[in-house]
């Protein structure tokens, strides 16, 4: 995992485990804005093929918000995105991007939004571990 990363490895097959990050995710408040499908995007513009993944653009409107008062550039860094990608047949891998490395980037005065994001994602990836 990096730095800037959350992450859990699901012991399900891809498309399960898509659904279980949406369903994860709306259950600590977050909708999903974006969605790329890397591996179709890749194979439309460069021919290659490479392992199933999506990113998913999750946002919680009131943090989003709280988090432009503060800072209206964080915007470039919006929404929070959550990557799944398929490590084998029955094995998914989940990436969220840190919003504690938004502070790095913004500020201190950005902790208190940033703590309450990491915390809202951590407990959905904590849900995806729990079954």
């Amino acid at each position: 995992m990096a730095d800037y990363t959350l992450a859990t490895t699901m012991r399900r097959p891809y498309d399960a485990a898509v659904a279980a990050v949406r369903e994860a995710l709306a259950e600590q408040g977050f909708g999903i804005l974006t969605e790329i499908d890397i591996r179709a995007t890749l194979a439309a513009k460069l021919g290659v093929d490479v392992a199933p993944q999506v990113i998913l653009g999750a946002c919680r409107p009131p943090l989003a918000h709280r988090a432009l008062e503060i800072d209206p550039s964080i915007a470039t860094v919006l929404p929070c995105n959550v990557v799944v990608r398929a490590l084998d047949d029955e094995t998914a891998i989940v990436e969220a991007f840190d919003p504690h490395a938004m502070t790095a980037l913004a500020g201190p005065d950005l902790r208190p939004v940033a703590d309450e994001a990491h915390s809202l994602l951590t407990a959905a990836l904590a849900a995806l571990t729990e079954d």
